[in-house]
């Protein structure tokens, strides 16, 4: 073996030693895990298309024992259990997050989040509260002012900024890296000096000052993921498909290590790690309960939100751009490469496309696949599929795809969408059209966002989005392209049973069911029976990962 399969071996034995690990640590909780505990005087949503309605679930050592009605549930429980009274609150399968970026989500909750910052008061409270957030001396980071107000000429002060993080160093940029803002510990950090600086830098002091910005310390980090892991669980989240690098595998085991990971994890590596896991034979969900492997990211083409989209036309307000390829495409015939070797490997791809000419490029790759590696079920996943042209929603459904949509982008887009693509927005968020073709549908919300835009991992949001296709504050009157929405039913599957399906876990996630996980989210109110518009304001009243519960917002009061 030459030196560059031995490197290969060693880089895939660390990962599979490290996936291992995450296996093991199962019977850290196990005194007491065979009590029962009952939760009765519910409406609960299985899930299940036999029996989809139920009143009581009972539950052992982590797995559901038993669903039906009170009477039913009380009777597979036995002598010696503990009771406890849902109030008629209406549960649902724990929530499945198919898109989440964890790592950057919580440096944005602990760290400045400005995207909807263009102003001075604004711009004091956010930083102040970022600045009693991070640890003493630790640099504050990114911000993405100006976002939601692209046509904002407003520029935050050197001055203010010193105002509120005093002696902290710190390096704020406007959404699209335009403005960089620098506070003088930062200049001095590389070298600079304050004095007479307005703090705005760019060129060769923008590189200097980012070669002094140091690694965030494991202390920071595992603050960060401690945020993150609360934001999930408040919203009812109890599984995340994530895009996972090596050092937040690591962080996600050390949390589960000392029994605080509180949702379970598929992970996610990029497509181009493929080599390295079908070295030594990983495919499908590798790993346990909590962590696991259970899919390859790549990327075809950019964002709306900078215009990096990749279309057939160009846009409609940069007439000299149609948008961008990704690294993975280069050079040409790479991605068709990468798609054909890792599915051969028997490894779940999913691929990021967005623009029209993206997705029907994909969909070429895709079909070439599954020519020259035969059938066979592999759940490919179109991330995003975000606008697509009218003769492409059947392949879809001839190709087996699933479709892994952004509902609140929908929402959040169309503010500008239209300006951008004129007439080709008839395709986008086309989440009906998805579905008559063909596409199993599964909801994420590609939380945290990007420089352009915040994305909560909200489910309500999400359902809300997917169900009226209105704004938070109700806009349009009818909801902007109204063919497109789906009924409550199809998006809550789309947010439970479909994400279980994809990440192939149907059998032990996604559904109120006897054997599968014990997981489930306790509601304020019914969707099924309140108006659309009011989904969005339906909070979480409790969160159970595991068969225990993770979050608790008051008492199960309806």
């Amino acid at each position: 073996m030459d030196s560059s399969h031995n490197k290969l071996a060693i880089a895939a034995l660390s990962l599979v030693a490290l996936v291992f690990a995450c296996v093991t640590p199962a019977a850290a909780r196990q005194a007491g895990a065979e009590r029962v505990t009952v939760l009765v005087n519910g409406r609960l949503w299985t899930g299940d298309a036999s029996a989809p309605w139920a009143e009581a679930v009972a539950i052992r050592g982590g797995k559901i024992l038993a669903v039906g009605s009170e009477e039913e549930v009380l009777a597979a429980a036995g002598a010696d259990f503990d009771r406890q009274d849902l109030n008629g609150a209406f549960v649902t399968p724990g929530f499945i997050d198919g898109h989440t970026h964890f790592g950057r989500a919580g440096a944005l909750l602990m760290g400045a989040n400005l995207l909807d910052v263009a102003d001075d008061a604004s711009f004091r409270r956010r930083v102040s509260e970022a600045h009693d957030r991070l640890p003493p001396g630790s640099w504050m980071l990114r911000g993405d002012w100006g976002a939601y107000d692209l046509e904002t000429s407003w520029v935050p002060s050197r001055q203010l900024l010193e105002e509120i993080v005093a002696g902290r160093p710190a390096l704020l940029n406007k959404w699209d890296r335009s403005q960089y803002l620098a506070s003088s510990r930062a200049l001095r950090a590389a070298g600079i000096d304050p004095a007479g600086h307005d703090g705005l830098v760019s060129g060769e002091e923008l590189a200097r000052i980012r070669r002094a910005v140091p690694p965030p310390s494991f202390e920071q980090r595992l603050a960060e993921n401690r945020h993150a892991l609360r934001d999930l669980a408040r919203h009812g989240i109890t599984t995340i498909h994530d895009i996972t690098g090596p050092e937040q595998l690591r962080l996600f085991q050390y949390l589960r290590d000392e029994d605080s990971l509180t949702v379970r994890v598929c992970a996610r590596p990029t497509l181009d790690k493929w080599e390295q896991l079908a070295a030594v034979g990983i495919q499908n969900n590798y790993g346990g309960e909590w962590i696991n492997i259970c899919g390859l990211k790549g990327f075809v083409d950019g964002i709306m939100g900078n215009s990096s989209a990749m279309f057939r036309e160009p846009y409609e307000h940069t007439p000299n751009s149609s948008g961008q390829w990704r690294t993975m495409m280069s050079p040409p015939g790479n991605m068709e490469r990468l798609i054909l070797s890792a599915d051969a490997a028997g490894l779940t791809v999913t691929i990021h496309a967005i623009g029209d000419l993206a997705v029907d490029t994909l969909l070429d790759m895709v079909e070439m696949a599954v020519a020259t590696n035969g059938y066979r079920d592999r759940r490919f996943r179109m991330v995003h599929a975000q606008v697509v042209e009218q003769d492409d929603f059947q392949r879809f459904g001839e190709l087996d795809i699933i479709a892994e949509i952004n509902p609140f982008h929908a929402i959040d887009d169309m503010r500008w969408m239209e300006d951008r693509i004129g007439e080709r927005s008839v395709g986008a968020y086309a989440f009906r059209s998805l579905k008559d073709g063909g596409a199993l549908l599964v909801f994420g919300s590609d939380w945290p966002g990007t420089n352009a835009a915040w994305y909560p991992a909200d489910p309500m949001q999400m359902i809300y989005a997917a169900v009226t296709r209105k704004t938070l504050d109700g806009q349009p009157e009818g909801g902007w392209y109204p063919a497109q929405r789906l009924t409550v039913q199809e998006a809550l599957e789309a947010h439970t049973v479909n994400s279980a399906y994809a990440a192939f876990e149907e059998r032990i996630k996604g559904k109120l069911a006897p054997g599968y996980m014990a997981d489930l989210t306790v509601l304020s109110q019914n969707l099924f029976e309140i108006d659309p518009d009011d989904i969005k304001d339906v909070s979480v009243l409790r969160t159970m990962v595991d068969g225990r519960w993770v979050y608790i917002a008051s008492t199960l009061t309806p």
